[in-house]
C-alpha cells in the first residue's frame, strides 16, 4: 500500500468559488454561439438567447444538470476492443501532442513541412512506445489538399497503430468521414459507440465563444458516443484575465458551457474537461507552453474538473524550444511531473516543440522515458514488508551485500523504472567507448532502430480497402485523383 503523491492547487472553498463565479459568468455575460443547432438545443432547454448578438445566457440549473449527467469515468479502447485508457480519478495516461504543421528534421537540423511518410513513421513509432497509451493525429501532411488534412491523419493513424487516436476536425464535414473510418475498424457504428477508439478535441475560442465547427463537433461526438475533449485556451492578459486564477475561472466558464451543449445533444455522453492555456509572454508576443505558470493553470483547472467529477486532460510534457536540447528536456520533464502530481487523466504533448507547432520523432522517443518516469512517480513509495527493512539489513550485514538477497531479486524491477539507453547511465569510460553521443543523437539512433524492428499490426485487407475507398472519394472532391504512396 502506498500514498499516491499529489499536488493541490486550491482549498475546497476556492474550488467552489471558481465554479460559482464561472456559472455566474454564464448567467450574466453568456457565451457566443455560432451553431444554429446548438442555439436551438440551448433555447429549448431554457437558456435565454439574444439572436441578434448570437449570445446565449445559460442558467445555473442547466449547468448543474449537465455536469450531473456527464460520466465520471471514460474507457477508451484499442483496435482489438481492449480497454487501454481508463480516464477518471487520478489515473494518468500519455499521448503525443497534436496537430503540428512542421516536423523537426534531425539530419538537416531544421524544421520542414511533413509529408505522408512522416505521418506513417510518427504513427508506427508511437505504436512501438508502450508508455503512450494512445496515439494522436499529431502531424498535418503537406502532400494532400488542406481540406482533407484532418481525416487523412486518421486514415494514416488507423493503418499504422492499434492504439486509440486523439484527434479533431478542421472542417464540419470531416466528422462523418472520420466516424465512418473508425466504425469500419471497430466493426460497425454500434461497436464503436460501445467501445470508442478515438477522442475528439473540441476547442472554444477565448473569450467565451463557440464556433460553428466546434459546436458541431461537440454535438456529433455526443450523438455517436465518441468522447469529446474540451480544449479551452485562455491566454493570460490577451484573451483572458492576466491572473492565473482569473484564467482558471474563464476556463471553467468556457468548459461548462461546452458540457451543457454536449449533454443537451445526448445526456450521459462521455466528455473530458481539458485545455491548452498559456501564460502570455508579453516580451515576445508568444504563448509559452513550457512556462511554469502555464503548467500551474493546467494543474489548477484539472483540479476544478475533478471537483466537478469529470475526467481531465491537458497539453503538457511539451516544449517551446526549437530543437531537442536542454530547454526541451527541462520544460517537458517539468510539465510531465506537474501533470502526474496533478492527477491529469489524459496528458497530450510529448514530441512537441515550438508552441505546439512542431513534432520531433527524436523528442517523442526521449519524452517516452519522461512519461515512464512520471508514471513511476504516480505509484509513490510502497511498504513491501513488515518490518520494513530490519531483517534485510541483518541479512545483508552477514553477507556483506544486498545484491544476492532473494528480496532484491523479487522487488528491484517493481521499485525502479529503467529507461531505455537513450537516457545514459553508463560510466564516462563506457559512454566514450560507444561514441560519446548526446541524448538527441542516441534518440535518433533509437528512432531508426524502432522503426526497423517494429512492424505495426496490419489491418484486415477488406477494412484497409474500405478506408482507402473512403479517403480516395474524399480526396477527389478536392482535386486529388491518387493518394500519396503509404
Amino acid at each position: 500500500m502506498s500514498i499516491i503523491p499529489r499536488v493541490t492547487w486550491f482549498t475546497e472553498e476556492d474550488r467552489k468559488r471558481v465554479v460559482a463565479e464561472a456559472v455566474e459568468i454564464l448567467e450574466k455575460i453568456g457565451v457566443f454561439v455560432e451553431n444554429d443547432e446548438a442555439i436551438e438545443l440551448l433555447s429549448g432547454a431554457g437558456a435565454r438567447v439574444d439572436r441578434d448578438k448570437g449570445r446565449v445566457f445559460i442558467p445555473a440549473s442547466m449547468v448543474e444538470k449537465a455536469v450531473g449527467s456527464a460520466p465520471s469515468r471514460i474507457l477508451v479502447y484499442n483496435r482489438h476492443g481492449e480497454p487501454v485508457m481508463d480516464l477518471g480519478e487520478d489515473r494518468i495516461h500519455f499521448n503525443p501532442g497534436s496537430a503540428a504543421l512542421r516536423i523537426y528534421d534531425h539530419k538537416k537540423k531544421k524544421t520542414r513541412t511533413p509529408m505522408t511518410a512522416d505521418l506513417v513513421r510518427f504513427s508506427a513509432l508511437t505504436d512501438a512506445l508502450p508508455n503512450y497509451a494512445a496515439q494522436s493525429t499529431g502531424i498535418v501532411s503537406g502532400d494532400v489538399p488542406e481540406e482533407i488534412g484532418d481525416r487523412y491523419r486518421v486514415y494514416i493513424a488507423l493503418q499504422n497503430s492499434v492504439k486509440p487516436v486523439v484527434t479533431g476536425t478542421f472542417l464540419i464535414d470531416a466528422f462523418r468521414v472520420m466516424h465512418e473510418m473508425l466504425a469500419t475498424v471497430a466493426g460497425d457504428q454500434g461497436a464503436l459507440a460501445e467501445k470508442p477508439m478515438a477522442i475528439f478535441d473540441c476547442c472554444p475560442s477565448p473569450p467565451l465563444k463557440w464556433s460553428d465547427l466546434t459546436c458541431q463537433a461537440l454535438i456529433d461526438c455526443a450523438r455517436t458516443g465518441l468522447p469529446a475533449e474540451l480544449v479551452s485556451m485562455p491566454l493570460t492578459g490577451a484573451t483572458s484575465p492576466v491572473t492565473l486564477s482569473g484564467a482558471v475561472v474563464q476556463h471553467a466558464a468556457e468548459s461548462l458551457s461546452g458540457v451543457v451543449i454536449h449533454q443537451l445533444a445526448k445526456a450521459g455522453a462521455p466528455i473530458i474537461y481539458g485545455g491548452s492555456p498559456a501564460c502570455f509572454d508579453m516580451r515576445k508576443g508568444t504563448t509559452p507552453m513550457g512556462a511554469v505558470e502555464t503548467m500551474m493553470i493546467d494543474g489548477a483547472y484539472a483540479e476544478i474538473g475533478k471537483h466537478l467529477g469529470l475526467p481531465t486532460q491537458a497539453y503538457m510534457a511539451l516544449s517551446d524550444s526549437k530543437r531537442v536540447d536542454y530547454q526541451a528536456g527541462m520544460e517537458s520533464a517539468m510539465g510531465a511531473a506537474v501533470a502526474a502530481l496533478s492527477g491529469i487523466n489524459n496528458v497530450s504533448g510529448p514530441g512537441m516543440l515550438d508552441f505546439e507547432s512542431c513534432q520531433s520523432l527524436e523528442k517523442l522517443v526521449l519524452d517516452h522515458e519522461i512519461a515512464g518516469m512520471a508514471l513511476r512517480l504516480t505509484r509513490g513509495i510502497a511498504f513491501r514488508d513488515d518490518p520494513i527493512a530490519l531483517p534485510l539489513i541483518e541479512a545483508a550485514l552477514e553477507k556483506k551485500e544486498f545484491l544476492s538477497l532473494p528480496h532484491t531479486a523479487k522487488w528491484y524491477r517493481e521499485e525502479a523504472y529503467f529507461p531505455n539507453a537513450v537516457i545514459d547511465r553508463s560510466t564516462l569510460e563506457e559512454w566514450e567507448s560507444k561514441g560519446g553521443l548526446d541524448a538527441t543523437a542516441r534518440a535518433s539512433e533509437r528512432v531508426e532502430k524502432l522503426l526497423s524492428d517494429h512492424e505495426p499490426e496490419p489491418l484486415d485487407d477488406a477494412v484497409r480497402a474500405h478506408l482507402t475507398e473512403l479517403m480516395e472519394r474524399d480526396a477527389k472532391r478536392y482535386g486529388m485523383d491518387k493518394l500519396p504512396v503509404t
